[in-house]
C-alpha cells in the first residue's frame, strides 16, 4: 500500500543506521522505503522512486549505477539537512508527506479494497490494532467486526480492561474470544523463541477462521461473508522479518525475528490481509491515532507484542510461569506509573528469565528464579537506549518484585541498546 506519489528507496546494506536513514527521510516529509539491498537495476526501476539513498558503506551501487535515478551516499551518522537538500535540489521532491494525507489516503484505498466486502479485525489492546480498527471504521463502518482473542498470554488484568474500553468508547462490532488453553496447549514443550512465534500466529489464523465463520453464521446478516482481515503490520515487522543476503556466499540470512503477523502466516490464509499501519513506523502510527481523534493516554500506551507474554517468559510457557511474569510485570509498570515517568520511558516490562539463582529468605537457603527489568526510550523502536531510571525507584520495583511475587529471589536491569540487542528478549 502506497500512500504518496513522492518515494525514495534506501538500500539495506545490513547497516543498523539504515533505518536511522529511512527516519530521517520521512522527517523531511517524503515517503521512503527499505528493500534489499541486492535488488537488480530493473527491480529498483520497476519501484520508480525519485531518489536512492544509501549508507556510505553499501557495496551494492553497482546494481543502480547505470539508471537516471539521482543516488546519494550517505556518511555517518546521518546528517538531516544534507538528506533535506538531496530530496528537494536533486529528487525535486515537494517534501509534504504527513500524517493527514496518510489517513485520508487509506481511507480511500481501504474502500477500494474492500468495496462492499465486510473485514475482520483482531484487537488486541495495543495502539497499532486500535488505529487499524479506526481507520477501517472510518472507511466501512458497522461493516467491521473486531475479534479480541485472550490467548491467555496477557498483562494483569488486561483481558478486562480492553473490553471494556472497546464495547464502551468504540462504535463497532466487538466480540471477544477465549482461546487461552488452546494457545497454552500448542506451546506445551516449546522452548525455541522463532517456533513460540510460528505456533502462535498459526492458531491465531485458526481462531480468526472460526470467528469469522461464526461471523457469516450470525443471525444479523449483514454484508455477507467475511474475507478481509485488517492486522496492525507496522513497518519495523517488516523491516526485522525481513532475510538478509551474506555479501560474500550470496545466501539468506535469518531475519532478525519472525514476527507472528509477517513471517508466521499459514499459506492458506482464507482471508485477503488488510494492512494500512505497513508503511509507517511507531511514531507514526501514534500520530496517526491523534489524528483520527483517538484518546491520548490510549495512544501513548506502551507497545506490547503480538505473542504476547510468550515472548517475555523465556523457555517453555506454562500457566505458573505466566502467573509469575503477570505480578512482576505489573508491579514494574505500576512503579513507573508512580514515579511519573510513564511517558518518558517508551517501553516498560519484566521478563522471566530460565535461570535459578541462590538466595536467602528468613535465614534460610532458596533457589529460585530471577527476573530481569526492562525500561527503554525511543523513537521508532528500530534503536532503542535502555532508560536510566532513579535507583530508588530501581530499589522499589526489585523489592516489590522480590517480597510480592512467590518464587523470585533476584532481579536484575537490563542495560542493553537496540542494536545489537532488541528490546524483547525473544
Amino acid at each position: 500500500m502506497l500512500l504518496s506519489n513522492e518515494r525514495v528507496i534506501i538500500l539495506d546494506s545490513g547497516s543498523p543506521y539504515v533505518q536511522i536513514l529511512a527516519r530521517r527521510v520521512r522527517e523531511c516529509g517524503v515517503f521512503s522505503q527499505v528493500v534489499p539491498g541486492h535488488l537488480s537495476a530493473e527491480e529498483i526501476q520497476n519501484l520508480a522512486p525519485k531518489g536512492i539513498l544509501h549508507t556510505d558503506d553499501c557495496s551494492e551501487v553497482k546494481n543502480f549505477a547505470q539508471l537516471d535515478i539521482p543516488a546519494f551516499a550517505v556518511p555517518l551518522p546521518v546528517d538531516k539537512a544534507q538528506v533535506e537538500k538531496f530530496l528537494r535540489d536533486d529528487c525535486g521532491c515537494r517534501c509534504d508527506w504527513n500524517m493527514k494525507k496518510y489517513a485520508e489516503q487509506a481511507v480511500e484505498q481501504i474502500k477500494e479494497q474492500v468495496g462492499e466486502g465486510q473485514v475482520i479485525c483482531g484487537l488486541s489492546g495495543g495502539v497499532d490494532s486500535a488505529v487499524v480498527a479506526a481507520l477501517v471504521s472510518k472507511a466501512i463502518g458497522k461493516r467491521l467486526k473486531c475479534i479480541f482473542v485472550d490467548h491467555g498470554l496477557l498483562r494483569k488484568g488486561e483481558a478486562d480492561s480492553v473490553e471494556a474500553a472497546f464495547s464502551k468508547h468504540f462504535d463497532i462490532d466487538f466480540r471477544k474470544i477465549d482461546a487461552a488453553d488452546g494457545f497454552l496447549e500448542r506451546l506445551a514443550g516449546v522452548e525455541e523463541p522463532q517456533e513460540k512465534r510460528r505456533r502462535i500466529g498459526h492458531y491465531f489464523i485458526d481462531v480468526f477462521a472460526q470467528a469469522a465463520q461464526d461471523a457469516n453464521d450470525s443471525e444479523d446478516g449483514s454484508g455477507g461473508a467475511v474475507r478481509f482481515l485488517a492486522q496492525g503490520t507496522i513497518y519495523p515487522d517488516i523491516i526485522e522479518s525481513m532475510a538478509k543476503i551474506d555479501r560474500e556466499t550470496g545466501k539468506p540470512l535469518e531475519a532478525i525475528k519472525l514476527h507472528h503477523n509477517v513471517g508466521g502466516l499459514p499459506e492458506k490464509l482464507g482471508f485477503q490481509l488488510v494492512e494500512p499501519l505497513r508503511q509507517l513506523f511507531k511514531d507514526e502510527v501514534r500520530q496517526l491515532g491523534l489524528e483520527l481523534g483517538l484518546a491520548e493516554d490510549f495512544v501513548w500506551r506502551h507497545p506490547f507484542p503480538g505473542p504476547g507474554l510468550a515472548v517475555r517468559c523465556l523457555g517453555e510457557v506454562t500457566r505458573e510461569k505466566l502467573a509469575k511474569l503477570r505480578e512482576a510485570d505489573a508491579i514494574v509498570v505500576e512503579e513507573i506509573h508512580k514515579a511519573g515517568l510513564y511517558r518518558q520511558v517508551s517501553q516498560a516490562f519484566a521478563v522471566l528469565l530460565p535461570v535459578k539463582s541462590v538466595g536467602v529468605s528468613n535465614g534460610l537457603r532458596t533457589y529460585d528464579d530471577a527476573v530481569a527489568v526492562r525500561c527503554v526510550k525511543t523513537d521508532d523502536f528500530m534503536t532503542a537506549d535502555w532508560s536510566v531510571l532513579p535507583t530508588d525507584l530501581l530499589k522499589t520495583i526489585s523489592s516489590r518484585i522480590i517480597s510480592e511475587v512467590d518464587g523470585v529471589n533476584r532481579v536484575v536491569y537490563d542495560i542493553s541498546t537496540k542494536p545489537p540487542a532488541t528490546i524483547e528478549w525473544e
